[in-house]
């Protein structure tokens, strides 16, 4: 049967297959694999059926460990049943992976392959995680494009029922994963013709069911155990035929030749590569490159990895072969050899091939670009048999293992047409481009291929999209190097990157802005005038931010600069064009309602039409000038050495460039804090100016700022004096002969408008008003001045920092992060820092807020003058808590033994200053506020003691950085808290120890995409909960108050400002476990006026009672209080007013009104009866 061709991701492809398969799915999400879960779960709640006739069954599990037990139970019961995931995901399955394959249960997990974070994490793909579990007992099938994962998926889910053996079926993340492709689609017609019904029947009988039953799982003791492990021998030994034979059905339908070994290349060649993945692709269009030219290359694909067949892999290698070159996209530190390499050795040890000269090569870590000069570069170290042992794709310059690059041809098929997208995150290029293709290749008869690129900030980073269109297969899996048409959607990007250089000459550059001739001649850099002279570029230029407003679509400009590609490209007539974009956009926000589709139909025309083609001046040719990047300075050498080596380049778009020597003072991931300080990336369109006549110097603008970038300064006479003439002063209220002012670092803002949005101001007019950046650049030095200065002890004194204008006179220390315009998250973390940051340790769960606060090259934490800040470190997403705890045992154990090395000096100690300096040291030693300059005095009397002989004192001050009481902080989000981490988190709040556990609750898997967690509440629409979510939220705050000695607190910032500083000031001054839940509204939510209006939309969920603000202190109960207290107000707002402000629940109400009415009215019942509760509690 012909099947029908579509345009789709991998994992799409991979989902759509398995689902015909699937009766249950029990899913957990993480990043690549997680949007198979989700189509999936969409797919079900709108009714597809799978072969047995039925929607899949999905259930969302805590953990991917939950997933990989639920997976084996519902195989065990006789279900079908499949899940999806990746890297630290599949690691936590593997002890079920030994169950499933000890119980020979057909099974089919389906990996986009993916890093294992070891000395930094790493969310990008390669094999690491799949060869760590190639012991469990699964099969190994390998995809290397879209097209292959969706056939293959059939043939690994065909075998698995047929043979009892489980399979892991396995693609590369984000470079499959992700990419787009016009592939080919299976009819499930077809799939169910292939299925051993038969043995499917069987496998329901070997169920376990009381009706017949047996006993799984026994103990067994070793006079039986070797037998019965190798009693399963035969099913191993059996599966290559069927294996064989399901490709071979495959085969027969659609016309491939698929193979355990499939071998392409010239019949007589002599160097060979044998690879598996993505890379192939890439390899393939090599051979054809050098073979066309006379050489003699081939490759060997291996698709079936475990069980691995020798005998195979010799019948597909040619006669003529002198060289094989092995590329494992792993590295096992202290190997021989990484595992692909060591398979084929052995293989082929005892062949006709054994004493061949072999090669054994890494590749592609992390998700590291393979290009076909690198492939090209191990054909010719094979050749000259150079290096045994070799990388590509980096410089090694330490071991000296790096192939060198000598050839970069243009290899892509003629006919290929390139396009590169540089956009902002969040400003829906990728979205625009993805919806591109799809038209491209769903209305066309061209191939199509699409990939995006990003850095690892939320939103408001780079992304690089990467198109191909043309009427030949495309096999280039590697990034675009060489374009036909190049886009910049943002003009800050002009003087940061080199765009240009990947521009073939004649090809088409489309610059958003609103420059004319005259501020281009301005702002254009002199190489990028030169190359558009020198190279004919068309140049045209498009002023969208301007029509976007004017639209009302604020910073969104995908939809107008999407048809202004398509005006330009001239792939299909602009009519069409037209009309296909419009329905996309009707499909895409559809669920905002139909007045944002209105405007993206508006901006789709406004883009046809409002370029403007550059006359390009002869002068530039000859124009002076390069893109430069500062060069860092500062009294920190660490930190300006990591900036100029590293961050500089890396945030150049540079950092594949770097050799490894410059990363050697960093192989153990340590890396110094502060570099955000130094990006300055001036990516927003709008920041704030400050309008002292309106200011009312209540400080809410910082307080509320996610990143840290406004902040108030008070100046005595002399500072005041001093400070730069472009920074406004007033008269500081209550502060006679002072000064007040807000600085503003405009090139750190995002521009999501919080500040102006809290901002009181006087008489309905705002003290901060929004305005184009390049205007506000001046207000740079006075920001800079702001930082130099140390604030005056007189302000510190009046101005408490427990209270919110004190706190915004503290420095953030955190500043500048990857987070999202308008987050919910920063806020809170900032604010705590301002408390504590200089004697916190902070243990960060992985998920957004690892990703802001810890993603290099970019170090948003930082320290004061005196060198002191938070020490920030992260472990895993499900250790958390045990992480934190154990950052709290093993300093409080080095602090203790100082302090009983105290106690034995003052015994002997006859100086009266060291002693009572012991003594006021022992009276705070508890209170980590007082205990700190108690330890500066006794650590400046120790150091006279030991200057006097004293070794005791000199073997104290030897570890003297642990005296002083530190605050230990925990940080995470929901998905950690109520789910994942949810046990270790409970743990380490029962031991009653000293640890402070900090959770932004989003309620969403934020980092990962928006997927439910147990903190979403009823009627909620999320990943996962594609119908909206059935069961009320997680109590996770009363759980942790019935314990009774846990400080408990909820708080949301912009309902009250003064609860939420108080409650994490008493949470930390609490000598026990305290948990502080932040309300976060998250991008995810889509808000209805975006996140600028973040504050407003958090005191409107408790004005509305759907969040509650209260405190649990255990030290009332103790003075005979009521220790619980409730701070919000009896709702006062229509709580169905409220969630329909966001899409997570509007959008619910459009695609199922029923459903929905049910659910909002239970979850309005929720609200109700908790604020009840609450309320009853706080009488008592």
């Amino acid at each position: 049967m012909a099947r029908q061709m579509k345009t789709m991701d991998g994992n799409n492809a991979a989902a759509h297959v398995s689902y015909a398969f699937t009766e249950v799915a029990a899913i957990y999400p993480i990043t690549p694999s997680s949007v198979m879960a989700e189509v999936t779960d969409v797919w079900s709640a709108n009714g597809r059926k799978n072969l047995f006739g039925e929607p899949v069954r999905i259930s969302e599990m805590q953990s991917e460990g939950g997933a990989a037990g639920a997976v084996h139970g519902s195989l065990a019961a006789g279900a079908l049943t499949t899940t999806y995931t990746a890297s630290q995901g599949l690691l936590l399955m593997i002890p079920n992976m030994y169950k499933i394959a000890g119980e020979l249960l057909p099974c089919v997990i389906n990996v986009s392959a993916r890093a294992l974070a070891t000395h930094a994490l790493s969310i990008f793909g390669d094999h690491s995680d799949i060869y760590a579990c190639r012991q469990t007992g699964f099969a190994f099938l390998c995809s290397s494009s879209v097209q292959e994962a969706m056939d293959l998926g059939a043939v690994a889910h065909l075998s698995t029922i047929k043979g009892r053996v489980p399979f892991v079926h396995f693609f590369d993340g984000f470079r499959t994963s992700h990419e787009i492709q016009k592939i080919e689609v299976w009819d499930y017609k077809d799939l169910g013709e292939m299925l051993d019904w038969d043995a499917v029947k069987a496998f329901r009988a070997r169920a376990l069911n009381p009706e017949h039953p047996v006993l799984h799982g026994s103990a067994q003791n070793p006079d039986i155990f070797f037998q019965a492990k190798e009693a399963a021998n035969p099913y191993y030994d059996a599966l290559p035929a069927i294996v064989e034979e399901y490709m071979d059905k495959v085969n027969a339908k659609i016309g491939t030749d698929y193979k355990l070994f499939n071998y392409y290349g010239a019949a007589d060649a002599e160097h060979i590569i044998i690879a598996m993945g993505s890379v192939c692709e890439t390899i393939r269009e090599t051979i054809d490159y050098l073979n066309a030219a006379g050489g003699k290359y081939g490759l060997v694909t291996v698709r079936l990895y475990r069980p691995f067949v020798p005998e195979k892999l010799v019948e597909v290698i040619p006669d003529s072969v002198k060289t094989i070159s092995v590329l494992d996209r792993t590295k096992e530190p202290g190997s021989i050899g990484e595992p692909l390499f060591l398979d084929v050795v052995l293989g082929l040890r005892e062949s006709k091939f054994g004493r061949l000269p072999m090669f054994s090569g890494r590749y592609g870590l992390g998700s590291k670009d393979t290009t076909p000069a690198q492939i090209i570069a191990v054909y010719r170290n094979a050749e000259k048999q150079a290096k045994k042992r070799f990388t590509i794709g980096i410089e090694d310059d330490v071991t000296n293992l790096s192939l060198p690059i000598t050839e970069n041809p243009d290899t892509a098929p003629k006919g290929t047409t390139s396009c590169m997208f540089w956009g902002l995150g969040s400003d829906g290029t990728v979205g625009a481009n993805k919806n591109s293709i799809k038209i491209i290749g769903d209305h066309t008869d061209m191939y199509a291929q699409a990939y995006f690129s990003y850095d690892s900030k939320k939103s408001g980073g780079v992304t690089v999209s990467h198109l191909r269109f043309g009427h030949t297969p495309i096999r280039s899996t590697y990034l675009i190097e060489k374009a036909d048409f190049v886009a910049c959607h943002n003009s800050a990007y002009i003087n940061k990157y080199d765009m240009l250089s990947a521009l073939k000459p004649g090809g088409t550059f489309l610059l958003s802005c609103g420059w004319d001739m005259e501020a281009l001649e301005k702002h254009l850099p002199g190489s990028v005038k030169r190359y558009i002279a020198e190279n004919n570029i068309n140049f045209y230029t498009i002023d969208a931010v301007s029509i976007a407003k004017k639209i009302g679509l604020g910073n969104r400009l995908n939809t107008i600069l999407q048809s202004a590609f398509f005006k330009l490209a001239n792939i299909i007539p602009i009519e069409d064009a037209v009309r296909f974009m419009k329905d996309a956009a009707t499909k895409s926000y559809g669920k905002k309602g139909d007045d944002v589709v209105k405007q993206n139909h508006d901006a789709i025309d406004a883009g046809v039409i409002g370029m403007h083609k550059v006359e390009v001046p002869a002068s530039w040719k000859t124009a002076e000038g390069e893109i430069t990047h500062t060069v860092a300075v500062g009294s920190n050498q660490k930190l300006v050495d990591f900036v100029n080596n590293i961050m500089v380049p890396a945030n150049a778009q540079k950092g594949d460039k770097l050799p490894v020597s410059a990363l050697a003072p960093y192989a153990d991931g340590t890396l110094p804090q502060g570099s955000a300080a130094y990006e300055k990336r001036g990516v927003a369109v709008d920041v704030p100016c400050w309008m002292p006549e309106n200011c009312i110097q209540c400080g809410f603008c910082s307080y509320v700022c996610p990143h840290a970038v406004i902040r108030p300064v008070a100046l005595n006479a002399e500072q005041a004096a001093a400070a730069p003439a472009e920074q406004k002063l007033v008269d500081m209220t209550g502060m006679p002969g002072y000064k007040f002012g807000i600085t503003i670092s405009a090139l750190d803002c995002t521009g999501c408008g919080s500040c102006a949005n809290v901002c009181p101001g006087k008489k309905g007019e705002k003290a901060l008003v929004l305005k184009p950046l390049e205007s506000q650049l001046s207000s740079q030095k006075g920001f800079a001045y702001g930082t130099e200065i140390e604030m005056d002890q007189a302000v510190l004194d009046k101005f408490k920092v427990e209270t919110v204008k004190g706190s915004q006179f503290r420095q953030p220390m955190l500043e500048f992060s990857g987070a999202c315009a308008g987050c919910g998250e920063t806020p809170y973390a900032k604010l705590v820092t301002q408390l504590f940051g200089d004697r916190m340790y902070i243990a960060n769960a992985t998920g957004c807020s690892s990703i802001w606060g810890g993603s290099a090259p970019s170090t948003p934490y930082c320290t004061n003058k005196a060198g002191k800040g938070p020490a920030w470190g992260n472990s895993l997403f499900e250790d958390n808590a045990e992480f934190g705890y154990g950052i709290f045992l093993g300093q409080k154990a080095i602090r203790e033994k100082l302090i009983g090395k105290l106690d034995a000096l003052k015994e002997v100690s006859t100086t009266a200053s060291l002693n009572d300096a012991i003594d006021a040291f022992m009276a705070t030693k508890d209170d980590t506020k007082a205990n700190t300059a108690c330890t500066e005095a006794l650590v400046a009397e120790l150091e006279k003691a030991a200057k006097a002989g004293c070794e005791k004192s000199a073997e104290i001050l030897s570890e003297k950085d642990y005296l002083a009481k530190k605050a230990v902080y925990i940080f995470g989000g929901d998905g950690w808290s109520y789910d994942i981490g949810y046990g270790g988190l409970d743990h380490v709040l029962a031991s009653g120890e000293d640890v402070n556990i900090v959770v932004f609750d989003t309620e969403v898997y934020s980092n990962t995409g928006g997927q439910s967690s147990k903190s979403t509440p009823t009627g909620a629409v999320a990943q996962f909960a594609a119908a909206g979510k059935t069961v009320k939220k997680k109590d996770l705050a009363g759980i942790a108050m019935s314990y009774g000695y846990i400080y408990v607190a909820q708080v949301a910032m912009g309902a009250d400002y003064a609860q939420t500083v108080k409650a994490i000031a008493e949470a930390e001054a609490y000598h026990g476990p305290s948990l502080v839940i932040c309300y976060a509204p998250c991008i995810n939510h889509g808000i209805r006026g975006g996140m600028s209006i973040a504050q407003t939309e958090i005191k409107r969920a408790v004005e509305a009672g759907y969040w509650n603000n209260f405190r649990y202190d255990p030290r009332l109960a103790a003075e005979g209080k009521n220790p619980f207290q409730l701070d919000s107000k009896a709702p006062t707002a229509d709580y169905e007013a409220f969630i329909k402000n966001e899409v997570r629940y509007s959008s619910l109400e459009r695609s199922f009104p029923d459903r929905a009415k049910v659910l909002f009215e239970k979850a309005k019942e929720n609200a109700a009866s908790k604020y009840e509760a609450l309320a009853k509690r706080a009488e008592k």
